[in-house]
């Protein structure tokens, strides 16, 4: 589990290292930025330390608490810190990660972290399938999809936007399923079992209403993941996996041998 300290550090010293960022040259809030950044970067302030409370802030440098607010709010959307409602702000972990030559389930990579996974439906439907997604799966003259969108959350952080067409004819009972309790990524597992997959990565910039959902700036680059799964050599599922470059990242590993 991470460790949880609280950061040693006086209302003075707190002060004097605000009071290093020359005055002027920065707005207050990007100030204050600033100097938590770097005593997180320096390694002075570690994962899981509990950082000075707003009103430590607010006390020791003279500025409002909106100001504080604004600060330590955008820290955590960057992923940099995690806020827990009436407990504090603690430094985040370092960024989730996924192996880039392997399938997992990002419920699984959550929990391995010692964290908790919780989603949220956007929607879940039967819906028409567009010309390149029929022809993908094949559907024919049968021209409908199952399709599911779901964030999932690292805490209460967004870390993944799943978009997810299913082959129905290989997923009975798909729009009947909770992905609250278990993600599609498990369902899919048990009636069609994975055969083998296929990633391909690019670098986005997300949509308003990606931003909106993830709860990132617009200009804050993102991983996208399109995902494909078969079973037996039939394609059952497509899904295009959004997620926020600050909050995660990809690994692989090869051996020449």
């Amino acid at each position: 589990m991470t460790r949880t300290v609280d950061v040693a550090v006086d209302g003075a010293d707190l002060a004097r290292l605000y009071q290093e960022r020359t005055p002027g040259s920065a707005p207050a809030y990007q100030r204050v930025k600033d100097l938590v950044t770097e005593q997180i970067t320096s390694g002075r302030w570690r994962e899981g330390d509990a950082l000075p409370s707003e009103s430590q802030f607010v006390e020791s440098l003279g500025l409002s608490r909106m100001t504080v607010n604004r600060a330590l709010r955008e820290l955590s959307t960057q992923g940099m810190l995690r806020r827990v409602m009436g407990v504090g702000t603690f430094v985040a972990s370092r960024k989730g990660s996924s192996a880039l030559v392997e399938v997992h389930n990002i419920a699984d990579e959550i929990r391995s972290r010692g964290h908790r996974h919780h989603a949220r439906v956007l929607s879940l439907a039967e819906e028409e399938a567009g010309a390149e997604i029929s022809a993908r799966f094949g559907l024919g003259a049968r021209r409908t999809v199952f399709r599911s969108r779901v964030v999932h959350y690292e805490d209460d952080v967004a870390v993944q936007l799943e978009d997810r067409y299913v082959n129905p004819d290989f997923a009975p009972g798909y729009l009947e399923q909770d992905f609250t309790r278990r993600t599609p990524f498990t369902f899919l597992c048990e009636v069609a079992p994975l055969g083998r997959g296929e990633h391909i990565v690019e670098a986005v910039l997300p949509s308003a209403e990606e931003c909106a959902i993830l709860d990132v700036a617009p200009s804050q680059p993102c991983l996208l993941i399109h995902r494909r799964t078969w079973s037996g050599g039939a394609l059952i599922s497509i899904a295009r996996l959004l997620h926020p470059g600050s909050r995660y990242r990809l690994e692989g590993a090869f051996d020449t041998h």
